[in-house]
């Protein structure tokens, strides 16, 4: 007998096999999000055509946005990046620039900006769930040079200062958006940070930088119990066991609602195209979907969950980068943005809004003809079984609960209830008998699902 798994009360996404036992005409299906409006445009004087590394994170009623705005001299690139915020208050859909006060840009402090030049930078920041953590500290994240590390806090999210003097002890070459959060699940700090694969004292700037690199830029975890000790990095894995395909940023944080599953959302880089002649830098960049359970092990979806599309400023070298973060735009559409227009000389950098179905990255689904999922015997602690599907208006959705051995249960066979069609979020499963299932905690228990040209995302027991 497979091992049972229990699930209590949680969310489950249908984003891999954890619960899955057999498939019948039936598949893992990615879904991709729908380019929306331009939410933000770096044409402030202090932007220019390098400016992104943007993040975002829900603060009270707002939305921050935190982003590189500039670099005022690339011959010193490491100590003249310039960092600033945005806010957004209407759930994300546009984003404005505060006049902060902090920092003089041309005999003018009426800007956004957070800093201009100087190391460490601004980090892409989070807001700190840790209950011990001190209000003083409630803002962190994690910035760096080329091989360091700097831990920051902030008690506003505005003025910064590193927790430690100097580096935090940690292997890696960190010239990216190294990202940290609160693992209410684990109960640490975890971080993602960027480290070479193949990397070597003989590396150059061409093997990094050219359109034949010997090198992988690649995804590393660690995890402190303070945030400023950290256990040695380990690199991820992958399902598709692929370890030379680039991954430029990685976008990983556990997913709202289901903190135990982590999402991430790494920019792919494939370095040695070049798509526009005319354009300098070689590289292309698409944006992919991963899940993981421990975050560390990953199932990656190797087609892009987004293209370059039709536009071709997208089609040159570092555009498509997944923001770090997701809002709740509202309680049917979740927001993510992914950059546009990098390093163009006729148009300022966009960073453009996703629209995504809560908890929809990816469904089981089956076609016209329809199809059979069984999942997994498993425990629950529910007494409703609630579901996030889709269905055309053909399509329909059956269930029915088995026992452990795959034996239908009496009064929940697929006879036993109406069947389901629409399109919700949260749409409670009810059988002739009704929808209790307090008579089967502590029972395990197998799901058997029809679909018929019908997406399910994600179940849960409430």
């Amino acid at each position: 007998m497979p091992e049972i798994i229990d699930i209590g009360a949680r969310r489950e996404l249908f984003v891999d096999d954890f619960l899955l036992d057999t498939l019948k005409d039936a598949r893992l299906d990615l879904k991709h999000p729908e380019r929306r409006e331009v939410s933000f445009t770096c044409d402030a004087p202090w932007e220019d055509n390098v400016a992104g590394f943007y993040s975002v994170f829900q603060d009270g009623s707002e939305v921050r946005l935190y982003y590189r705005s500039g670099i005022t001299d690339w011959d010193n690139e490491d100590n003249t990046q310039c960092y600033a915020m945005a806010v957004s208050t209407d759930g994300g859909l546009t984003f404005t620039r505060p006049e902060l006060g902090l920092v003089q840009w041309q005999e003018s402090t009426q800007n956004n900006l957070l800093q201009a030049g100087g190391v460490p930078q601004i980090p892409p920041a989070f807001l700190d769930a840790n209950p011990a953590c001190p209000p003083d500290q409630r803002y962190k994240g994690l910035t760096a040079r080329w091989q360091e590390l700097y831990a920051q806090i902030s008690p506003d999210g505005l003025r910064w200062q590193n927790v430690i003097d100097g580096p935090v002890k940690m292997t890696g070459t960190f010239d990216t958006i190294n990202t940290a959060f609160w693992d209410a699940c684990a109960r640490c700090y975890r971080s993602y940070t960027r480290y070479f694969i193949n990397m070597t004292d003989e590396t150059t700037t061409e093997n990094v930088l050219g359109g034949k690199p010997t090198v992988v830029r690649a995804i590393q975890c660690s995890t402190s119990e303070d945030f400023i000790h950290w256990e040695p990095p380990l690199p991820l894995s992958y399902h598709d066991n692929e370890n030379q395909i680039q991954l430029y940023t990685n976008s990983i944080l556990p997913c709202p609602g289901a903190e135990h599953i982590y999402v991430g959302f790494p920019n792919r880089y494939v370095q040695e195209r070049k798509p526009i002649d005319e354009h300098p830098y070689f590289g292309v960049n698409d944006a992919l979907f991963m899940s993981s359970r421990d975050g560390l092990s990953w199932m990656r979806c190797l087609d892009a969950w987004v293209r370059p599309g039709l536009d071709p400023r997208n089609w040159t070298e570092r555009n498509n980068y997944p923001t770090w973060g997701i809002v709740e735009t509202s309680p049917a559409e979740w927001s993510m943005y992914i950059s546009e227009h990098y390093r163009q000389p006729d148009a300022p950098c966009l960073l453009r809004r996703l629209s995504i179905r809560p908890h929809g990255f990816m469904s089981l689904h089956a076609g016209y003809d329809g199809g059979e999922v069984v999942t997994r015997p498993f425990l629950f602690s529910g007494r409703e079984l609630r579901l996030n599907f889709s269905t055309s208006a053909i399509g329909v959705i059956r269930v029915e609960i088995q026992n452990e051995h795959g034996n239908p249960r009496p009064g929940f066979t697929m006879e036993d209830m109406e069947a389901i069609y629409g399109d919700e979020l949260d749409r409670p499963v009810a059988w002739q008998n009704g929808g209790e299932l307090s008579s089967l905690i502590g029972q395990p228990i197998r799901l058997r699902f029809l679909l018929k040209d019908a997406d399910l995302y994600a179940m849960r027991t409430i």
